[in-house]
């Protein structure tokens, strides 16, 4: 049985998240529902919880500052939500899981699924760093991003990565440092992510950051060399939008 605290400011979303738990997870025990960032603390510090639901708006608070109030602490979070489409990035910047409201039972039994399979505590904190930066950060070309790999996770800024190039169902990320990454999601995955951003998609295999392209040498499609000297083919239906964005004003 895991034990389990809600942290929700609105009663009807604490109130259906606890049905959604008493249908979907009967392994799972509230052990406390709070509205507050202290009241929340307290039942934290005495309770012990496995899991804790956490809304990230709470007031004129956020479920972050509760975090940052804490010594420590030994549980798994699942952020609640209803935050726009640029904040919900952020989320999956981080690689962290999080319900959107109103919550759907398919979606909570996906998280609580996950949760049960890879629980690591250590990936969790870093996880919530990186989130906390991000949703601080207003521009994409400064964020940090969680790169899920067969054994965990990598923690790259977004500045520092020159190219992502797919590798059927992997991604193989080259970064400043010369170290490649080798991801366990599409390109399809991080071009999602990254979209309106300095990256740009020139190739069926291949996303790159536009800040590294060094020259553009015209073709057919054209291709381009980046700072670590690598020749990157240009599709042709993506050769024109490339050239608009390498030079606007041309």
């Amino acid at each position: 049985m895991l034990k389990a605290i809600i942290v929700d400011d609105e009663q009807h979303c604490i109130n259906r998240l606890d049905l959604l738990l008493q249908d979907e997870a009967p392994d799972i025990e509230v052990m406390a529902r709070c509205k507050t960032i202290d009241e929340a603390k307290r039942e934290i510090t005495d309770s012990w919880p496995d899991l804790v639901f956490l809304d990230v708006q709470l007031g004129n608070n956020t479920g972050f500052e509760l975090l940052s109030q804490l010594d420590s602490f030994d549980f798994e979070v699942i952020f609640t939500t209803s935050f726009d489409n640029y904040a919900l990035k952020a989320f999956k910047f981080s690689a962290m899981d999080y319900l959107l409201k109103p919550i759907d039972k398919n979606d909570l039994a996906s998280a609580l699924q996950k949760l049960r399979q890879h629980k690591n505590l250590k990936e969790t904190s870093k996880k919530i760093d990186i989130l906390f930066h991000n949703f601080k950060e207003g521009n994409d070309s400064s964020k940090r991003i969680a790169i899920p790999t067969t054994d965990g996770f990598a923690l790259v800024d977004t500045n520092d990565i020159i190219r992502f190039q797919s590798d059927i169902n992997y991604t193989h990320i080259h970064t400043l440092s010369n170290k490649k990454i080798t991801a366990s999601k599409t390109l399809k995955y991080f071009e999602g992510i990254l979209e309106n951003s300095t990256f740009f998609r020139v190739h069926k295999s291949h996303l790159v950051n536009l800040s590294f392209v060094e020259n553009y040498i015209r073709g057919k499609g054209g291709h381009i060399i980046l700072k670590d000297g690598s020749k990157i083919e240009v599709a042709v239906r993506r050769k024109d939008e490339l050239v608009k964005k390498l030079a606007p004003n041309s």
